[in-house]
């Protein structure tokens, strides 16, 4: 794309719009880039005016996006055109099944990392609720971990789409993920761009405690993984993060385990002091870090995957990544 302040990317999702061919006249939004916001420096193609898809045929009459002007027709798990809408019509246990809750999209390699280190061949499946980003295509981690046969596959949920399975809720995306996939440890974190706004309640990581809530709910086992920086140069992150503390400490009203990563040191002790106030309502569980920073060089390695959050790599936040790969570390001895 060219415009009037030089070239930029533009980014396409042919199930949406049609695939752009060399020449094509496309419409294009660029509020966010315009902005300097979450969109990965991405304008975002709107139509192709002069080829446009064809309409949809279904099956599916799930409306995702609804009542905007690129709102999307699924088929849903759960619903009645759907060849798994008998399992799902009575489903409301998870029989136990653990559930890693995390506030961002970045921890999603990281506890993989950790899990499948302590636990090979565990069949992990990724429920991406509507607060980052809505289509799942968005995520470049959640197609190289799937072709790496590290992650089995995604369920989108509420407004978000593209995932292997759609559901209308995330309480039908985790029963999706347990008893269609036949996940044996469930991921639930936000798609990239978590939202924020400097406030404590402000922030679309709030999700994380509803998750907690859900995931009792439906009898699985909820692993409430923290947030932790000791690089981001917001003091309302740093050490663990306010978000982890109002999301679990406050939202989340069911019990959950919370790894605690032992890291050492006095950013370790500032760790487990800030944690501590989550133990009058959650199970706050030690978690060794020994080894954890090469199986996370070695997973970036083998899966083709950046390790990256808020635009920090690996060796940048070694903390936020340690603390993510011990909350699967952890979830690996629940199996």
């Amino acid at each position: 794309m060219i415009g009037g302040d030089g070239a930029h990317r533009a980014l396409a999702y042919p199930a949406l719009v049609g695939r752009p061919e060399p020449g094509d006249t496309v419409l294009l939004n660029t509020t966010a880039l315009a902005m300097g916001l979450g969109t990965g420096g991405y304008a975002m193609v709107v139509a192709i005016p002069d080829r446009l898809p064809p309409d949809p045929a279904g099956p599916g009459h799930l409306v995702k996006a609804r009542y905007t002007p690129l709102q999307a027709t699924v088929l849903g798990a759960d619903e009645q055109d759907s060849p798994h809408h008998a399992v799902l019509r009575d489903a409301d246990s998870l029989d136990g099944a653990p559930v890693v809750v995390a506030d961002l999209h970045s921890a999603l390699p990281p506890i993989l990392a950790g899990l499948l280190a302590a636990r090979p061949g565990t069949r992990a499946v990724y429920v991406l609720p509507d607060g980052g980003a809505l289509p799942a295509w968005f995520s470049m981690s959640i197609a190289r971990l799937k072709e790496a046969g590290a992650l089995a596959a995604t369920v989108t949920t509420g407004q978000s789409f593209g995932g292997d399975l759609e559901a209308v809720t995330v309480h039908t995306g985790l029963l999706a993920a347990r008893l269609v996939l036949g996940a044996e440890v469930i991921i639930l974190a936000q798609g990239p761009g978590n939202l924020g706004t400097g406030t404590k309640w402000g922030f679309s990581g709030v999700s994380a405690g509803e998750a907690v809530n859900a995931a009792a709910v439906l009898s699985g086992r909820p692993v409430a993984s923290l947030r932790v920086s000791e690089g981001d140069r917001r003091d309302r992150h740093v050490g663990v993060s306010h978000h982890s503390l109002t999301a679990y400490g406050r939202v989340a009203l069911a019990p959950a385990r919370v790894p605690v990563p032992e890291l050492g040191g006095e950013f370790g002790a500032r760790v487990a002091a800030d944690a501590a106030v989550l133990g009058d309502r959650h199970t706050l569980v030690p978690v060794g870090v020994e080894g954890l920073a090469d199986e996370l060089r070695a997973a970036e390695k083998e899966w083709g995957v950046r390790m990256s959050t808020m635009g920090r790599r690996l060796d940048e936040d070694l903390p936020y990544f340690l603390t993510a790969a011990a909350a699967g570390r952890y979830t690996a001895t629940l199996l």
